[in-house]
């Protein structure tokens, strides 16, 4: 993307906001996920923070270190690039959750494969995260392709689309003004 895709901006709402005002409707504590370069930033450190505590980078990082935080939770983790995600999205996610497996999650509509960064990671999960991670493993996706999870149908799609380029963000922008 070439720049921070929690500042991005749709209908004059931060993306970031938006993320932690919506997760906020379903949780009773939302949390920001930040590497500790990025504590200081003004946008982030104005909300609750839980500051990478595991080596390595990457969303693992932040949903270990969240599991690590608060080991009796279950989380609900959301990327802040998803502009399309919505209240019944994540009701769909939370009604379908199953304790009893390490993570829920949406299956991708463009790949059909596990959606980490929409999901729910149970407490379980921590302990099959740490020792995934290391033995090289560093991608939450690969680790749900391995590992007891349940995959959810989106009834939306297009809910899980992500931002990654700025054609992208031009495109998703221009669907969210329709």
């Amino acid at each position: 993307m070439g720049r921070d895709k929690a500042a991005l901006v749709y209908d004059g709402q931060r993306q970031l906001d938006r993320a932690f005002e919506l997760a906020g409707r379903h949780v009773s504590q939302v949390f920001v996920s930040v590497r500790s370069s990025q504590a200081e930033d003004p946008d982030r450190a104005r909300r609750p923070l839980i500051v990478d505590s595991a080596e390595g980078e990457g969303p693992i990082v932040g949903i270990r270190s969240a599991l690590a935080a608060f080991p009796d939770a279950a989380w609900l983790v959301l990327a802040c690039d998803l502009p399309f995600l919505s209240d019944a999205a994540i009701r769909q996610l939370l009604a379908g959750r199953d304790p009893s497996v390490l993570a829920t999650a949406f299956r991708s509509a463009h790949d059909g494969l596990p959606e980490p960064l929409c999901a729910v990671w149970e407490p379980a999960a921590r302990d099959a995260l740490a020792l995934y991670q290391s033995t090289g493993g560093h991608c939450p996706r690969k680790f749900m392709m391995r590992h007891p999870v349940k995959l959810l149908e989106p009834e939306d799609p297009r809910a899980l689309d992500n931002i990654n380029t700025p054609d992208e963000y031009a495109e998703a922008q221009n669907a969210l003004n329709r």
